[in-house]
């Protein structure tokens, strides 16, 4: 717990309507973690990556639980609150949890190349001439980066990509 901890809380405070529920959903992660410990497998992800996943997976299934009471709650407050769906900002707080944790188990230069075209939005060639690598490289890098993420976030790659 005290190596995950962190990674945990966070996504469960991003996915709990309050910190009473996030602690709870923590607790409740930390036990998921504990039964699913048989299922993780190295050649699929780092333990980082594989603990991101389970907390995603038990969150969403918590709120998925949780929404008929928050509507109901909401109901009262404005008629509209029964069209909204917590769900898709849940997903993408998690979703951006995994793939920062996947981006941290990259190397140092594929992390570079990666933020400066997704975060900078330079393109492949103005990242080759800014760092100095050439341009195939470059784009090796980000593609197989991106790739890591996808698989990781249970997004099929595309057809042919290698993750290595």
């Amino acid at each position: 717990m005290a190596r995950y901890g962190a990674l945990v809380w966070s996504i469960a405070r991003r996915l709990s309507p309050t910190t009473a529920d996030a602690e709870d959903a923590t607790q409740e992660v930390f036990l998921e973690l504990w039964r699913s410990a048989g299922r993780f497998d190295p050649a699929r992800g780092s333990e980082r990556v594989f603990v991101a996943m389970i907390a995603r997976r038990r969150l969403i299934d918590r709120l998925r639980t949780m929404r008929p009471r928050i509507e109901h709650e909401l109901h009262g407050l404005d008629e509209r609150a029964n069209e909204v769906s917590v769900e898709p900002r849940a997903d993408q707080a998690a979703e951006v949890a995994i793939a920062r944790a996947v981006l941290e188990t990259l190397p140092a230069e594929q992390r570079r190349v990666i933020d400066l075209s997704i975060v900078h939005g330079l393109s492949h060639s103005e990242i080759a001439t800014r760092i100095g690598m050439p341009l195939g490289t470059v784009k090796t890098l980000v593609r197989r980066g991106l790739i890591k993420v996808r698989q990781a976030l249970g997004v099929d790659a595309p057809r042919g990509a290698e993750a290595g």
